[in-house]
């Protein structure tokens, strides 16, 4: 889903006194007061979430079997709530990519502004749209018939893995639309976003999949986050016996601190090339 071009708001920033926390700051209201002024995209991304949702519950739900004969919606949501965080890839790639493109981000580096500014106010940006999203799918999930069992603590514990999960992939999006180049870059982008998605225990068993499609399902990113929320909010989930399957909740937490790791560098130092 492309964003439609807006004029961008003002950014006041106080000169020659260059400082990160500042500088996020008034770029963070940039990004806000863009949404405000062009909600559209943000209103579209959370009407497909939902759709998405309501899809798999009401079209899908009877093809598939529920690991012990649980709720089939109770084990459709963790997975729901991951696959979201995984759509917000294209969202953070279409707006760097666009600030490149309109020149916005030509303007920000001929200023005394922070050079970790910009990229540190989007991944905030993103994150309070994550929690505005997640919060709606969560919502959702409550007026089809989803529950979590797991008591307050373990229900928190969940949403911050799949938030820790979206923090990661906003420094991947960052990454990707610093070096995207044109439409055509971002629609490569989204078009990845459905088999990273599906390519996790979030809706098929590894453990049915080929061998070798099986470890790499197992292994991805998301079906750790997925494992351990299923656990988490006490829903069914598949299950398995691989290594992996039985350390789902420290691969949550690992895989996407190994994320940060390895894309915040990679993006601030891409920023940087850009700035030279």
């Amino acid at each position: 889903m492309s964003a439609v071009s807006m004029p961008a708001p003002a950014v006041d920033l106080t000169p020659g006194r260059p400082t990160l926390l500042a500088d996020s700051s008034a770029l963070i209201w940039r990004a806000l007061a863009r949404w405000r002024r062009d909600p559209g995209p943000l209103i579209a991304s959370l009407g497909f979430n939902i759709l998405i949702v309501l899809m798999f519950a009401y079209l899908f739900g009877g093809a598939l079997q529920v690991p012990g004969g649980g709720s089939y919606r109770e084990f459709l949501m963790p997975g729901m709530f991951v696959m979201t965080m995984v759509f917000g890839i294209s969202l953070t790639t279409i707006a760097v990519a666009e600030d490149l493109e309109r020149g916005v981000t030509d303007r920000l580096r001929s200023m005394p502004v922070s050079p970790l500014a910009p990229l540190a106010a989007r991944a905030v940006a993103d994150m309070l749209f994550a929690l505005v999203t997640l919060g709606v799918l969560l919502l959702t999930g409550l007026a089809i018939g989803w529950r979590a069992h797991g008591g307050a603590a373990a229900t928190l514990a969940a949403v911050g893995l799949i938030l820790l999960l979206r923090f990661a992939l906003i420094w991947v999006g960052i990454f990707l639309g610093l070096v995207a180049r044109g439409q055509t870059a971002v629609v490569a982008v989204q078009t990845l976003e459905f088999p990273l998605g599906f390519l996790s225990n979030a809706f098929v068993a590894p453990s049915t999949m080929p061998a070798w499609l099986g470890a790499v399902a197992a292994w991805n990113p998301l079906s750790a986050t997925v494992g351990a929320t299923r656990e988490l909010f006490g829903n069914p989930g598949w299950g398995g016996d691989s290594w992996a399957a039985q350390h789902y909740p420290w691969l949550a937490v690992l895989w996407p601190l190994v994320l940060v790791a390895v894309f915040l560098p990679l993006s601030v130092a891409r920023y940087r090339r850009l700035a030279g």
